[in-house]
């Protein structure tokens, strides 16, 4: 049984209705589509592309890793609760799992800690571990390129 300092209260509730509100905002909302029509890396080359700053996708990648390393952040800290707020927040593992495959390489050509709340959502959080499963399968780097 959980006990309550264990449930997400209130104060998560306006958190994550707080990012969702952020999540709207013009910039983001076309960075967003940006990287979810544009950006499905095959290999470690595509998948570090949008690192370069005369990449097209630049602007998008760098707002939209950003946003994300910012509220999972949230919860690696202890600021939000980690699985309520996974849960609520599926898109930022649907971009890491494009690029998981080729993280050391990413890491390697730009900042050595890039994506690790991002990671950490994925790997340490149950919510986190049950949506990465279905993402791989859904839309892993093997899976866009059977399409």
């Amino acid at each position: 049984m959980k006990l309550p300092q264990d449930l997400p209260d209130h104060h998560d509730a306006e958190l994550i209705l707080k990012a969702y509100e952020l999540r709207r905002e013009a910039v983001m909302r076309e960075a967003r589509h940006a990287l979810t029509t544009s950006y499905w890396p095959k290999t470690a080359e595509e998948a570090i592309a949008p690192n370069a700053q005369d990449h097209p996708l630049n602007p998008a990648w760098r707002q939209v890793i950003g946003y994300w390393e910012m509220i999972f952040g949230m919860a690696r800290h202890g600021i939000v609760h980690a699985d309520y707020l996974v849960e609520n927040s599926g898109e930022g593992l649907f971009f890491f799992v494009r690029v998981e495959p080729w993280l050391a390489e990413l890491r390697a050509a730009g900042s050595p800690r890039a994506l690790t709340n991002t990671e950490w959502a994925a790997r340490e959080t149950e919510m986190g571990r049950q949506m990465m499963t279905s993402f791989r399968a859904r839309f892993g780097p093997k899976a866009a390129a059977k399409a």
